[in-house]
């Protein structure tokens, strides 16, 4: 990774953060985006001071011009893309009979237009270096999450898309990676969307049990570094994507127990 450029969606914290100190220990040169402008230039001065080269950008990345501005700072900085993780998300909780759909346009404008946006105008430099394009998908992108709707229609949707943008490009050297975590101790579930829209505040699950951010983002980093198309990571998800391709079923009535033994499920 030394002297890769690397772009970042969400890297203000989270696995987003974790990616880019990841990223910085070997050698890369960083460009950074996310809305939360202190956050983000925080960051970016904890990596200047460790020696890492860095460039950030505030943007939203449900806004197509804000995309557009992100990538257009990383070539005018560096003169290239070499890897370009999609990893900015947001999750939702509630039944589907009650949410309301701007909550659902909102999870699919951050967790699917944004990948979109951002590959789209990063595509054409990807494509010279023949680099690496990442998605941040999950679990739920392969098995629906009952009261997340929104959320696992997002990530089914970005799988489908980094296939895509893989076969087409096959034959030039552009490699695509579908990382799916299961749960993880970060952010997006205290920020994910009740079902008006507001902020659920904490989370559900008991985050002591999960995934780092720091351990995700070490299986991405040597994900990209051999060229995997996918990666599935913890036991418990690969159990259920294994099963659900055999036993969908079965595996519906699980996911349904496993989900409703949370604190105030809203399906219980």
């Amino acid at each position: 990774m030394k002297d890769k450029v690397v772009l970042i969606t969400g890297a203000a914290s989270g696995i987003g953060k974790a990616l880019a100190f990841e990223f910085a220990s070997r050698g890369a040169k960083l460009s950074l985006a996310d809305r939360n402008k202190e956050q983000l230039l925080e960051i970016q001065e904890e990596l200047i001071k460790r020696g890492a080269e860095v460039v950030s950008t505030e943007a939203d990345i449900t806004r197509e011009e804000e995309c557009k501005r992100f990538i257009t700072n990383s070539v005018s900085r560096y003169n290239r893309i070499d890897i370009l993780i999609n990893n900015a998300g947001i999750s939702m909780r509630a039944l589907f009979e009650e949410v309301d759909l701007d909550v659902l346009r909102r999870v699919m404008d951050v967790n699917f237009w944004g990948a979109v946006y951002c590959t789209k105008f990063a595509l054409p430099e990807l494509l010279k270096s023949r680099g690496s394009v990442t998605g941040v998908s999950s679990i739920a992108g392969y098995k629906g999450l009952p009261g997340r709707t929104g959320y696992s229609a997002s990530k089914f949707a970005l799988q489908g898309f980094l296939e895509v943008i893989r076969i087409e490009n096959m034959k030039k050297g552009l490699h695509v990676l579908i990382a799916c975590p299961g749960f993880t101790s970060s952010n997006i579930r205290n920020a994910a969307l009740a079902k008006d829209g507001s902020n659920q505040g904490e989370s559900p699950r008991d985050e002591t049990k999960m995934m780092s951010p720091e351990e995700v983002s070490l299986q991405i980093c040597n994900a990209i570094d051999k060229r995997k198309h996918r990666l599935t990571m913890t036991s418990q998800g690969k159990m259920t994507v294994l099963l659900n391709k055999f036993f969908p079923k079965f595996m519906d009535k699980m996911v349904y127990n496993h989900m409703a033994k949370e604190p105030d499920s809203p399906f219980k």
